[in-house]
């Protein structure tokens, strides 16, 4: 017999639809309903799943678990279940900077080094500002960790960290002439509240955030052999179709590291409407919506751990978050004093897309009729199938003149995939002849084939910003007997570490000095001449006046333009 599902905890609230308030379509009941439809392939023993929470003019309206929070002790989710929320913590990090510019112990503008002697003196002063907006330049350092070979379960302690941050000679561009996200800007921003407070980023969040909100659950989990309450595990899904556990012992926070609950969370966003915290009243609040812009007077929407834009014509509040086994997403309609809290415990859970479908359900009636289909991400039901001869006219590789980045455009079992720098497979779902979405992630972003003279392009849409071009190139073909000529070992003094191209079976590797360390398993793929992909990276060979290889510049996402020099053969 099947064993029965344990009931899970459901909040109801009764709404009253005065004044101010949101009129729902349908009543509570027959909205829940749509909304348990949507996670029911999760809403069962044995699988992971998450904590959703609906908030309406500050009251937890629903709030439920679907799926286990443990699968080793049979443990259902619940909206007290303590999930890490990875990049979410943005926003909690920069209201600690907030707070202490509002204590008048710092100012958004200042020149880092006054809090960090450490750092490089670089052409242009890197400010705080810069640190939260995402436009100091600074490489991402779990990008540079990972191609140093190191895993999220090496254990490093901040100053290790800090000094990987500080090595790092040049920056990916001039403070303030260009947006990249960085978790770099946000680890920097952890240390400058210890600095600057006398107290770790945990303790004064702690001290003035989360205590006087009543926030019992939350904190930044700066040790990882802390015992947690009521905490979820992190799962990543096998091959089998079994689960396994996903950890980490990186005890670096700032960019991450909060662990929280819906009911806790729930507090935090009542905050955003009645201000408690510092000196009360609005400024405080004004300053973590005030979005920022480039040298060039560019305007952007991301201000202080938060994106600040619009869905489906309305202003919603955001940021996801994703780390070792978890995803988060909190979403906020300030003007319909409407949010969705999606908390998951499952590292293949898209939160975004089904907080999004949370709010089409509950807003039906409230988002603008003229934008409801332009503005709704499309799912499955979208996608049209086309033949594979369409869509092998699409095939092919595709080149970005400025940051040279490959997408690779393939056929295989009729249908469409897509390889950016040799990295791994994505299926691309049609919604036209010419226009495709990520089949996995379709909010993410939009690509359209462009049939012109004298080559096909592809423009690839994120979000609201403009669409990167690439252009349809052939891939040169680098010969056997000039192989050779790039093998050899190169070193990075920003990394500490040596990388050694080998030949094998008439093919180039890349491979770590250290065999045990994580490395690509692929082999380098040409595109244009001295440049290779592999792995989601740009590897661009160097050469001297004599024709010689004397290193390579590395581009891997959030680190650009890296130096590795050729080292001398032994003797």
């Amino acid at each position: 017999m099947k064993k029965k599902y344990p009931l899970v905890l459901v909040v109801f609230i009764v709404i009253f639809l005065s004044q101010g308030h949101v009129a729902f379509a349908s009543s509570l009941d027959s909205l829940i309903v749509k909304v348990d439809r949507l996670f029911a392939e999760w809403d069962k023993p044995g699988s992971p799943g998450c904590a959703l929470g609906v908030i309406q003019d500050g009251k937890l309206i629903f709030a439920r678990g679907y799926g286990m929070a443990s699968l080793e002790y049979d443990i259902p989710i619940t909206p007290k279940s303590v999930f890490r929320i990875g990049s979410t913590s943005k926003q909690f990090t920069a209201m600690c900077i907030a707070l202490l510019e509002e204590q008048g112990k710092c100012s958004l503008d200042d020149d880092i080094r006054a809090y960090l002697p450490e750092m490089p003196a670089y052409d242009r002063p890197i400010t705080i500002r810069h640190l939260i907006h995402h436009t100091s330049g600074v490489r991402d350092y779990l990008t540079l960790m990972s191609l140093a070979g190191m895993r999220d379960d090496d254990y490093l302690v901040d100053g290790e960290v800090l000094d990987l941050i500080a090595r790092q000679k040049s920056l990916n561009f001039t403070p303030g002439d260009d947006r990249l996200y960085s978790n770099s800007g946000y680890f920097l921003l952890s240390v400058i509240v210890k600095r600057v407070s006398g107290q770790t980023l945990r303790e004064f969040a702690l001290e003035h955030i989360f205590e006087p909100l009543g926030m019992a659950n939350t904190h930044f989990h700066d040790d990882h052999t802390m015992i947690v309450e009521h905490r979820a595990s992190g799962y990543l899904p096998t091959e089998d179709g079994s689960f396994r556990i996903c950890m980490t012992t990186l005890d670096m926070v700032g960019d991450g590291g909060v662990f929280t609950s819906v009911e806790d969370l729930t507090k935090w966003d009542m905050n955003f409407y009645d201000n408690r915290l510092g000196s009360g009243g609005e400024g405080l609040i004004r300053r973590m919506l005030e979005t920022g812009h480039l040298n060039n007077e560019e305007p952007f929407t991301y201000a202080m751990g938060l994106n600040v834009g619009e869905y489906r014509g309305l202003k919603m509040i955001s940021h996801g978050g994703a780390f070792v086994g978890f995803r988060a997403e909190m979403i906020r309609f300030p003007e319909q004093r409407f949010s969705v809290i999606c908390l998951a415990n499952l590292g293949t859970f898209q939160p975004t897309r089904l907080a999004r479908r949370v709010a089409d359900i509950f807003l039906a009636d409230v988002f603008p009729e003229t934008s409801e289909e332009e503005g709704t991400a499309p799912d499955e039901a979208s996608f049209i199938t086309l033949s594979p001869k369409n869509l092998k006219k699409l095939a092919g590789l595709y080149h970005q003149h400025e940051t040279h980045d490959v997408w690779n455009v393939f056929l295989q079992e009729d249908k469409l995939y897509t390889k950016v720098n040799g990295g791994q497979p994505l299926e691309l779902a049609a919604l036209s002849k010419t226009a495709f979405v990520l089949a996995q992630y379709p909010s993410a972003l939009t690509v359209t084939f462009k049939a012109q003279k004298p080559r096909m392009l592809l423009e690839v849409q994120r979000g609201d910003g403009e669409p990167t071009a690439y252009e349809a190139m052939d891939a040169v073909d680098v010969p056997e007997a000039r192989l050779p000529g790039y093998t050899g070992d190169y070193f990075s003094d920003e990394l500490m570490v040596t990388y050694r191209v080998v030949k094998e079976e008439g093919r180039l590797f890349l491979r770590h000095e250290n065999e045990h360390k994580d490395y690509p398993k692929e082999p380098l793929e040409p595109t244009l001449t001295d440049r290779f992909v592999v792995a989601g990276m740009g590897v661009h060979f160097i050469r001297d006046a004599q024709d010689a290889v004397t290193g390579f510049s590395l581009n891997a996402g959030r680190v650009k333009d890296i130096r590795f020099v050729r080292t001398p053969d032994d003797e």
